[in-house]
């Protein structure tokens, strides 16, 4: 009972763990005109799922079944090609690694803070969160499949005032394949190889953060 509640937690948006207020690059994707509506914000959220989402997944489950952090971190780093996506990664790693020491104090949440002060990246932090508060590796990547499309999804009613319902149902109908990609992560990360975890690139992600980066307006931090 006590990591399902954990689970629930760590997937809430109202952690305290700073994602309300990143877009996972929909509010780029909105400016673009690449998303309009629900059909192409679901678009996005599918090619998003299995490219990113799939990444941090197996990066996070890696974490939660005790793998090193450090090697983890550089293999994070090594897949995240865009300057101001790392600097986002690490920017949230640091504040939910702030949320989770709070929530479940754990030895590994302090060796983690101690040995990068400026913040892990997310996934990592992530990971290790889960492994203190209980959860499984499969777990854990079920948590951030999820978190990988919900955010840019949430994004996307504020950005473009979609109906809350409408993307409510298309969240629900992406559930077979946050459950197929959530598999696919957690059993790349039980192979115990960081060099074996995936590398789904998206590079019009890349492309969105940096020049997201640069804009003196935006409703979002990335």
């Amino acid at each position: 009972m006590a990591s399902t509640a954990a689970l629930l937690l760590l997937a809430d948006g109202r952690f305290p763990a700073g994602g309300h207020a990143h877009s996972g690059g929909a509010e780029a994707a909105v400016k673009a005109g690449r998303v309009h509506d629900t059909a192409s914000m679901t678009a996005f959220l599918t090619g998003r799922l299995h490219t990113t989402g799939l990444t941090t997944a197996a990066l996070a489950a890696a974490a939660a079944a005790g793998q090193d952090t450090v090697l983890l971190d550089a293999a994070a780093d090594a897949r995240t090609p865009s300057p101001a996506l790392r600097h986002t990664s690490r920017r949230l790693g640091r504040q939910l690694l702030r949320a989770a020491r709070a929530a479940w104090p754990h030895e590994r949440l302090d060796r983690l803070a101690e040995h990068f002060p400026r913040g892990a990246h997310q996934p990592v932090a992530l990971g290790s969160a889960a492994l203190a508060a209980g959860l499984t590796p499969g777990q854990t990547a079920s948590v951030a499949a999820y978190e990988s499309v919900n955010g840019p999804a949430t994004a996307c009613v504020r950005l473009l005032g979609l109906d809350p319902y409408e993307v409510a149902a298309a969240l629900a109908g992406l559930a077979p394949q946050l459950d197929a990609v959530a598999g696919a992560a957690v059993t790349a990360a039980l192979l115990g190889d960081p060099d074996a975890l995936p590398a789904a690139s998206a590079p019009l992600l890349d492309v969105y953060a940096e020049q997201h980066s640069s804009w003196k307006v935006r409703l979002f931090a990335s």
